[in-house]
């Protein structure tokens, strides 16, 4: 399988690598590829830049939004929250049409600082305004409430015995990704919230997951439902 990954930041790294490592065609798209690959500086995070990571990377390719997105026979958005729309603006909807888009982005505003606030909430979600401007997409939220590292190794902590969670308007593209996410991660614990507005509240999780992050010291954790 080809997956497309939008975004050069420590969560598309991360998915990038675990994927190609298993065995998957991946390229990752940005919006300008000299400009990414001539970045020299660490990120807010003090993780170094991507021609660093693509050093150790060098299967997984790198082209624009566009291309990634038309090669990709399953796209994932891990764009910053902010950027997404204008992203897959730049992808083009021709060559989204039709496929899985794995919306793993959050709407974090970080203008007034730490902690973040939300860009939309309560009455709408970013994965809402994704499906509403890629009619003919199949867009599915998920993996967005937890670290990157976590993504892709959900053993790393607790031996795996947590959640996560899908939304979207499309079953049949949900129980794919359903099943990408066992196959790929080894994921065992994942919750069908319903459709795409289910959205609202895994992105608004995000307040609390901060708030644990800075208490805890360590993004090295996630929710378990106990019922």
């Amino acid at each position: 399988m080809k997956i497309g990954i939008l975004g050069t930041g420590m969560v598309a790294q991360t998915l990038a690598a675990k994927l190609s490592a298993i065995g998957y065609q991946v390229m990752i798209g940005t919006r300008d590829v000299d400009k990414t690959m001539e970045r020299s500086e660490t990120d807010a995070y003090g993780n170094p830049p991507f021609s660093e990571w693509r050093e150790n990377h060098s299967k997984v390719k790198l082209e624009n939004f566009s291309d990634a997105a038309a090669f990709g026979e399953v796209v994932i958005n891990a764009t910053s929250g902010g950027a997404s729309l204008m992203a897959l603006q730049m992808a083009g909807h021709d060559h989204l049409k039709g496929k899985i888009l794995i919306d793993v982005s959050n709407p974090l505003d970080f203008s007034e600082g730490m902690p973040p606030t939300l860009l939309v909430c309560n009455t709408d979600s970013l994965g809402e305004q994704i499906q509403r401007a890629l009619p003919d997409t199949k867009v599915v939220k998920t993996l967005n409430t937890l670290n990157a590292h976590l993504m892709v190794d959900p053993n790393k902590v607790g031996k795996g015995d947590h959640h996560i969670f899908v939304s979207g308007n499309d079953q049949a593209a949900k129980n794919k990704v359903v099943g990408y996410l066992k196959e790929w991660f080894g994921w065992k614990h994942i919750i069908d919230l319903g459709d795409i507005s289910t959205a609202r509240g895994t992105e608004m999780l995000l307040a609390i997951w901060v708030r644990l992050m800075g208490k805890l010291g360590t993004p090295m954790f996630n929710f378990k439902i106990v019922r």
